[in-house]
């Protein structure tokens, strides 16, 4: 007698979807990160979400230029630098410039798994303060090493500040705290140090916004600022030639046959009758 036949599901299919992506799952204890969903699941380039991925993989003070990335992914300096737009455009990305004690410029990129968070790393702990009398000075902590020194608004470039402050007569959108204004104004003071007028930074910095801010415009602005070339400084006027007495033309002594130098044929120096030497002073 024949076996009735059932359509029927298997018992390890039951539950399982009929079409789409099934997970098989492995539980990782090391070497994995952790991705927020709406990263990894971000509509768009499929090269800025892998550029995020490898970024957030990557452990604390691997280098992350374009160049460096250009050397771990196929795609070229213009995708990656179009990815690296839209993460800082997005909140996930930003690359901040510090100057050091010694006086030169690092560029500190800081990557959020969230955007919004906070930028400045975590402050190791503080030592405990040593014992002191109630007639000692208080001790002042100081500040943590790789924290950014808080700036405050009065001690910034006040050219710089009034373009920042200006920018909201422009687009609206671009309003600034007194920190942002703060943190932005010595990029701005480099770009008015370049010969760039108020005007015409103005217009830089406002021309070509997106239509709708994914992060803070403080970002955007901070992007533009670090990321555009600097303009060609202005030719300095040509140095006038100072003008050198002719050179007297090389002579045959007409006495003893040497060279030397003279306006016009005769005898040298040593030839010369006492007379003339005198009378010539």
């Amino acid at each position: 007698m024949a076996e009735p036949q059932s359509n029927a599901p298997s018992r390890a299919d039951a539950g399982l979807p009929t079409s789409g992506v099934i997970h098989v799952r492995t539980r990782l204890t090391a070497d994995f990160t952790v991705l927020s969903n709406a990263l990894a699941q971000r509509r768009g380039s499929a090269v800025t979400v892998g550029v995020a991925a490898y970024m957030s993989s990557l452990p604390d003070g691997s280098p992350v230029s374009i160049a460096a990335l250009c050397e771990h992914f196929a795609e070229g300096e213009i995708l990656i630098s179009r990815a690296l737009r839209e993460l800082e455009a997005a909140g996930y990305l930003e690359r901040r410039r510090e100057r050091l004690s010694t006086g030169q410029i690092r560029t500190r990129t800081y990557f959020y798994d969230v955007p919004g968070g906070d930028p400045a790393p975590p402050e190791p702990p503080k030592p405990r303060a040593p014992r002191r009398s109630p007639t000692a000075a208080p001790v002042v902590p100081a500040s943590a090493p790789g924290a950014e020194p808080s700036v405050p608004l009065a001690a910034a470039d006040p050219r710089a500040i009034a373009v920042l402050t200006a920018l909201r007569r422009v687009d609206p959108r671009l309003v600034l705290s007194e920190q942002e204004a703060a943190r932005l104004a010595p990029a701005v003071s480099v770009w008015l140090a370049a010969g760039v007028d108020a005007p015409r930074l103005t217009e830089f910095l406002t021309t070509g916004l997106p239509d709708r801010f994914r992060a803070r415009p403080a970002g955007v602005l901070a992007f533009r600022l670090r990321e555009t070339p600097l303009p060609a400084p202005p030719r300095l006027p040509a140095e006038r030639e100072t003008e050198r007495p002719p050179v007297r033309p090389f002579q045959t002594c007409d006495g003893c046959e040497r060279a030397f130098r003279a306006p016009q044929p005769g005898r040298c120096r040593d030839c010369r009758p006492e007379s003339s030497l005198r009378a010539a002073g």
